[in-house]
């Protein structure tokens, strides 16, 4: 019998030892396969990290130094795989960027990138033979311009007549059709011919050279990203995003998200192209969206008051935007839940048909459902405080989690809720922004955290939105929204099916 006891105990220890062993050599597996970098981040242990894609080395002036980058890409992050733009540096002369991008271990430590000098100026007095070359080329040049503008006059007058058959007693198959990439086609046309309205924004093809063909007329906006700037590209208007570079990482992050496949939706802002443009002292990086001229929602609020029945469409559209970006999408091409992170009226955009779009995606999380991971940006930027929920708040929500980003922003979106409500009715009230009796006009995070999650406040809802049904019915909606306990609020798609009843009969009945 005590053999027998010995013989198990020694089968025991020999599987444990013979598991150990396993475990060890798997690591040891992974750990050679990952690629190291040389990284001199803060946040690198042993200036060492670990990737699946490449070693990145950068480097590019800050107030006249010249500073260096070394760090990981991970093959997610490889738009696209073959030639990712993120380790391309911009082709034109004077630049004050260089990036380059390696795949071997600690590859990127060696690399010691220059930036392009500016050309020496001309010294002493021009002879006749430097001259003529120039004079010549000039001539050339005006005679090609001169050329360039008859044809193009001449095409124009083609095309006109060619509109009309070709002969009266043809058929329709004798009519010249114009084809939509042809000069008229419009943005939307070329968008949805290109990509089969299943992704965002122009080929990338197109999007490298956008930036050299767009006319910057005035500025619309300014934030802690850069500006916004109104351009004017083929005839129409388009909203240019201007991040300096030292913004890099929130304007890769904002055009990748918009670049989601299926993202593309009537209350989310148009994406139409990312590209970067050096202006001679450094590099500005740009986002083109489409543009909208009313502004954001916040600026629309401010200047007018709205009637019940385009209070009813705003916040119906805000409420179908933000159901499009939580539902994710299955399929071969399938589009990932999105977290918007950021929602705010500034971040929204209204149209000329008074519904709105959501825009601003440079803080949003993807869902992977695969691995049931959290695709969190690597960015210092968070969100605004006065709209923060209050698990944000205290830093109680569980951010390896989706569900609760995705309750952090229906929170958000009572809050704009309540924006709307007060600029509605007969009397409406004057804009203020949520909060605005409790904390200053820039609150800290103590100030928030004190009022929505120690003194559990929320915004007043003034007694005249009693008497009138829509606002009492939108009302109700916005205090489910903004529970304290994240699992009690509404979701994005019952909000979005509770505001499409309002208004009705069968509704203000219950």
């Amino acid at each position: 019998m005590l053999l027998r006891k010995n013989a198990m105990m020694d089968t025991i220890q020999w599987r444990k030892w013979f598991l150990l062993f396993i475990i060890t050599l798997c690591r040891t597996l992974d750990s050679i396969n990952a690629l190291k970098c040389y990284c001199n981040s803060e946040t690198c242990p042993n200036n060492t990290c670990e990737t699946d894609g490449y070693c990145y080395a950068s480097t590019s002036l800050e107030n006249g130094v010249q500073k260096f980058t070394f760090h990981c890409i991970d093959r997610v992050l490889l738009i696209p795989p073959e030639h990712p733009f993120r380790c391309s540096t911009p082709k034109t002369r004077n630049e004050s960027v260089a990036i380059e991008c390696c795949k071997s271990d600690m590859c990127n430590k060696g690399l010691r990138l220059e930036l392009q000098p500016l050309p020496p100026e001309p010294t002493g007095t021009a002879t006749a033979w430097q001259v003529i070359p120039w004079v010549m080329g000039l001539m050339v040049l005006g005679v090609c311009a001169a050329i360039s503008f008859w044809w193009a006059k001449r095409t124009r007058n083609v095309m006109k007549r060619g509109s009309r058959p070709l002969f009266q007693g043809e058929d329709s198959l004798c009519e010249t059709r114009h084809h939509p990439l042809m000069g008229t086609a419009t943005i939307r046309d070329m968008i949805e011919l290109t990509t089969s309205g299943s992704g965002s924004g122009l080929p990338l093809l197109v999007q490298r050279s956008i930036a050299r063909q767009i006319q910057l007329a005035d500025i619309i906006g300014k934030g802690r990203f850069g500006e916004v700037w109104r351009g004017r590209w083929r005839g129409e208007n388009v909203a240019v995003k201007i991040f300096s570079s030292r913004e890099e990482c929130s304007w890769f992050r904002e055009a990748e998200i918009y670049q989601t496949v299926m993202l593309r939706h009537e209350n989310i802002l148009g994406f139409i192209a990312a590209d970067n443009k050096d202006n001679g002292t450094w590099t500005q990086l740009w986002l083109i969206t489409d543009y909208h001229e009313n502004g954001s929602l916040f600026d629309f609020l401010t200047a007018r008051t709205i009637d019940s029945a385009t209070l009813v469409k705003m916040a119906l559209s805000v409420a179908t935007g933000l159901a499009h970006l939580h539902m994710d999408i299955v399929g071969t091409k399938g589009k990932p839940a999105i977290a918007h992170r950021d929602l705010k009226s500034k971040n929204i955009l209204v149209k000329s048909n008074l519904t709105c779009v959501i825009g601003d995606l440079g803080l949003a999380v993807r869902h992977h459902v695969a691995s049931d991971s959290v695709d969190v940006p690597s960015t210092n930027r968070v969100g605004t405080k006065r709209y923060m929920a209050p698990e944000v708040l205290d830093e109680s929500m569980d951010t390896r989690q989706f569900d609760p980003y995705k309750r952090s922003d229906v929170y958000s979106f009572g809050l704009v809720l309540w924006e709307m409500a007060r600029r509605c009715g007969g009397l409406p009230d004057e804009y203020q922004p949520p909060y605005y009796d409790c904390v200053p006009p820039d609150p800290s995070l103590d100030d928030m955290r004190r009022v929505v999650c120690t003194e559990q406040r929320r915004p007043v809802v003034p007694n005249r939105w009693h008497s009138d049904p829509i606002l009492l019915a939108i009302s109700k909606v916005m205090k489910e929204c903004w529970y304290q306990n994240p699992a009690a609020r509404l979701t994005a798609l019952r909000i979005k099916k509770t505001i499409a009843n309002v208004g009705t009969p069968d509704y203000i009945k219950l």
